[in-house]
């Protein structure tokens, strides 16, 4: 309904932009489209790897190892087949994992503001046969956390959750990696 002191040439002129704007937004739409996929951007899809099955060790070792099993799914087999069952086409050793916390921050009268938390994750690919396809490497994450002695347990398990999260974020750099390798060949 129009108000009576609304001519009708600006409410036809409200309706036009109206359409040029959502004509505009969709325009605009495309072209960062058309300019991601120019750039060379695509979703995150499945990756391809070299090989069809693999061990991870240790296999009962800490969290980036079993997160990475976990990860790769049905590909994972036992490093030492059971009998009459096919060994596994790589073998991925997690050398080293390790967790460092070190102050970074202090106030005025000593204590303890800031802290950076560091995971170290060192790993290799190689074929059961032991040719190196991705010699020892390391990924680094590290996260800084602030720190509040009222408040000790949330920040015990905010720090939890930091670990957690450096962990998956080391998993998805492995996999990136893992995908990077074409052929089982030296």
């Amino acid at each position: 309904m129009q108000h009576p002191s609304q001519p009708l040439a600006l409410l036809g002129a409200r309706a036009s932009l109206r359409r040029w704007l959502v004509v505009g937004g969709l325009a605009a739409g495309l072209a960062v489209v058309a300019g991601l996929q120019g750039c060379g951007f695509a979703l995150r899809s499945s990756q391809n790897y070299a090989f069809e099955t693999v061990a991870v060790t240790p296999e009962k070792g800490a969290g980036v190892a079993a997160e990475l099993a976990r990860y790769l799914g049905a590909r994972v087999r036992p490093l030492v087949p059971a009998v009459g069952a096919a060994a596994p086409d790589a073998v991925i050793d997690i050398l080293q994992e390790a967790r460092e916390k070190t102050v970074v921050g202090v106030n005025a009268s000593g204590q303890v503001r800031e802290f950076q938390l560091r995971l170290r994750v060192r790993f290799r690919l190689r074929t059961p046969a032991g040719v190196e396809l991705i010699a020892p490497t390391d990924v680094q994450l590290q996260r800084d956390i602030s720190f509040n002695e009222t408040a000790v347990l949330a920040k015990e398990a905010e720090e939890g959750l930091l670990y957690r999260d450096m962990q998956t974020d080391a998993v998805q750099q492995l996999v990136r990696r893992l995908a990077a390798v074409k052929t089982l060949a030296p």
